[in-house]
């Protein structure tokens, strides 16, 4: 525990739920359905923190809660119970779900940044690259064009995405392309917190690696706080301070990464870090 520190993102008892429920569903959950009314409860009664400079991974199979718990952390989808504090919103007094549409919209533009396992929900792909982080920018109350274009180039040239194709759309680009403009649009008004959600999902090895450096080397300059996903322990190895695992949308152990990966106790983690030796 970090507590001399504020929380950059505090959640508690997060409930995300598919279908109605039923007042049967916390006794027939078989995994994380109801047995009797075939509710799925993608998220069960979550809590986290996440801390300044932190990067807090986020690891479970395919359908365990991870998306879920981050696209509703960017307003993708409401939640049928808790609440989630950001330090920049508010003093941190106020439930981010409890805010206004115009709050929760200056709240994905200038606290936060999401990078979405698939591009094309992070980008228009129509748009130049410049255009999409113009964009992010515009939403954000900047009108000033030259200062846009001046931080687009700054951006993709943070990305290792070359100033002279800062015009042409994402669709010409290569999926290791598409996620590098996804991030710099997310960082184009220096959020507090970066949501990070499978980013290597799908890409070559070598592709990986670059993005996985490129974050380390955004973490380190930038000092931003970063909620990582991925079902991928070797990728939560390498960035990820302290570890979250998440089965059938619970928490089932979390710890510092070390302590995770060298003495799981819990027996799904014991199995995913047996997978990785």
């Amino acid at each position: 525990m970090r507590l001399h520190e504020t929380p950059v993102l505090s959640v508690r008892n997060l409930t995300v739920r598919y279908g109605e429920g039923c007042p049967r569903c916390q006794v027939s959950l078989e995994k994380n359905r109801c047995a009797l009314c075939g509710s799925v409860w993608a998220v069960n009664d979550l809590s986290l923190d996440v801390y300044p400079g932190e990067v807090l991974g986020i690891v479970g199979e395919s359908g365990s809660g991870k998306t879920t718990l981050m696209r509703s952390l960017y307003f993708d989808i409401a939640p049928a119970s808790g609440s989630a504090v950001l330090s920049g919103y508010k003093d941190g007094q106020k439930n981010i779900w409890e805010a206004s549409p115009a709050e929760q919209r200056m709240i994905k533009n200038s606290i936060m940044g999401m990078v979405y396992q698939n591009p094309v929900m992070g980008l228009r792909m129509g748009y130049s690259a410049a255009s999409n982080i113009a964009e992010k920018i515009i939403a954000a109350g900047s009108r000033h064009a030259g200062r846009m274009a001046g931080r687009a180039a700054e951006l993709l040239e943070a990305v290792e995405i070359p100033v002279a194709r800062m015009g042409e759309p994402p669709r010409n680009f290569s999926g290791g392309m598409q996620q590098r403009v996804q991030i710099s649009k997310a960082l184009a008004n220096n959020p507090a917190i970066l949501l990070l959600d499978e980013v290597t999902t799908g890409l070559d090895l070598s592709v990986q690696a670059r993005v996985l450096d490129l974050i380390r080397k955004i973490r380190a300059e930038y000092g931003i706080s970063i909620l990582l996903v991925s079902h991928d322990l070797a990728v939560i190895r390498m960035l990820a301070d302290r570890t979250v695992v998440v089965l059938d949308g619970k928490i089932a152990e979390s710890g510092l990464t070390d302590q995770i990966l060298e003495d799981p106790q819990h027996a799904f983690t014991q199995q995913l870090v047996h997978s990785l030796i």
